[in-house]
């Protein structure tokens, strides 16, 4: 199939590709001429694990190609998947100035059977809107579906290929029937494919997030609390993750999400509640958790040292909101390192793919290490917020031997408190008891 794929962001980029990679003839849009020069070369805006490799193959192959006419490559695809930005407004609803502008901007170039797919994460009712827009601009009905995506940053490609799911919204069954077609090759082991209402389809996407992002927040309230209590959160995650109608998904303690996709979408699905006349406690009270649990670190180091870490140097491991992306939207180690900043801390950081990200934003005030345990000379203290298989089983001797203080602020759980206590170390991690090193007491 001909494919145009509007936007050439996280989602339109794994998606084209993906498509590319099946056989469809793909051409990735963007407005951005810059960015098109660069992909044509393999270049690629953002990391993903396995992307390049497929980008570059299927350039290679001519199965995907980069542009900025839009209006010839909506003329030549019978299928025009829209993959822009939908960025949280003030009020935590979504903006769909970029999507209603492309609408528009493609509404002239549609072929007579052309079939208009939402990609983007888009309000209850975006679908119906578009079906309008364009049957006005036209005079005509166009066939508009709902294909949210459920990609994991830096698993999106085996998501894509070996989906759990696929959703499609449509109003006509022989819709559902080209996008059947399109998605075979990734439904070979029988996973669904669910066909419904662009409305329903639409509101699945947020409901999905949503959930995901109640379990991380409920987990980090309970490790807060178990913490409190003198219990270990890992046990009880144990205790409770075996039941099957709770599973180990997303039950893993930390120090919050961050990301593109549930901090707006949650707030998204909270602002769709209060216009349709519902209080959306669950929703509200998931976002106010994971805001508070951002803190946790700076807490837990404002406790250790009394307020006062004023020259001290910090090492900073993980600046990514997870690992296996670059992608530092809304991460928690931003929260960390602006406090420590306006403390008046010096600070190492180490991130393996976000580092250039980090260093646009914060400049000459970090210090930006190339390896974790540069990160480490003469620190005072380290922080992890990042769970990088790199930073999983390090040299704990080296690590005392590059650090000026043994002390360590672990926001993701990485070691067990007995194994930090035999190395010496005071060791702060998340819902599990303080372990103090009599050594590092007197640091």
């Amino acid at each position: 199939m001909k494919i145009a794929m509007i936007g050439t962001g996280y989602v339109g980029l794994v998606t084209g590709t993906c498509f590319a990679e099946s056989g469809n003839d793909v051409v990735c849009v963007d407005i951005d001429q810059a960015k098109i020069d660069g992909l044509r070369q393999g270049k690629l805006p953002i990391f993903e694990p396995g992307l390049k490799e497929l980008v570059l193959r299927n350039i290679e192959n001519g199965q995907l190609s980069f542009t900025t006419d839009i209006a010839d490559a909506v003329s030549n695809s019978r299928i025009i998947y829209l993959a822009v930005g939908t960025p949280p407004a003030a009020d935590g609803s979504a903006d769909l100035t970029a999507l209603r502008g492309v609408v528009d901007t493609i509404a002239p170039h549609l072929v007579d059977d052309a079939i208009v797919v939402t990609k983007s994460t888009v309000p209850v009712g975006t679908n119906q809107w578009i079906f309008e827009r364009l049957q006005q601009q036209l005079g005509r009905d166009v066939h508009v579906a709902s294909n949210p995506e459920f990609l994991k940053e830096g698993a999106a490609i085996d998501d894509f290929m070996k989906p759990d799911r696929v959703v499609v919204g449509v109003r006509d069954e022989s819709v559902g029937e080209v996008l059947r077609e399109l998605y075979e090759p990734f439904l070979r082991t029988d996973n669904p494919f669910l066909v419904m209402s662009p409305a329903s389809a639409e509101f699945t996407k947020y409901a999905a997030n949503a959930l995901l992002s109640t379990k991380i927040s409920f987990i980090n309230e309970m490790a807060n609390l178990c913490e409190r209590m003198g219990g270990d959160i890992n046990d009880v995650r144990r205790g409770i993750g075996h039941d099957q109608r709770i599973g180990f998904a997303f039950l893993f303690p930390g120090v919050g999400y961050g990301g593109s996709c549930f901090p707006k979408d949650v707030r998204a699905l909270a602002s769709m509640a209060r216009d349709h006349g519902l209080d959306p406690l669950i929703m509200d009270a998931v976002d106010t958790v994971n805001s508070l649990q951002k803190n946790v670190l700076v807490q837990k180091i404002d406790a250790h040292f009394g307020g006062d870490v004023a020259g001290k140097r910090f090492a900073v491991w993980g600046l990514a909101f997870k690992p296996r992306t670059d992608d530092t939207r809304e991460a928690p180690a931003l929260t960390l390192i602006n406090y420590l900043i306006k403390q008046g801390a010096v600070i190492q950081v180490h991130d393996p793919e976000a580092t250039e990200h980090i260093r646009a934003v914060y400049g000459s005030k970090l210090i930006y290490c190339e390896s974790a345990m540069d990160a480490l000379n003469g620190a005072d203290a380290l922080a992890i917020n990042t769970e990088w298989k790199v930073y999983q089983n390090p040299d704990f001797v080296e690590m005392r031997d590059r650090m000026n203080g043994a002390i360590i602020f672990d926001g993701r759980n990485l070691y067990e408190p007995e194994r930090m206590l035999r190395h010496g170390f005071t060791y702060h991690s998340i819902g599990r008891p303080a372990v103090t090193a009599a050594a590092a007491a007197t640091t």
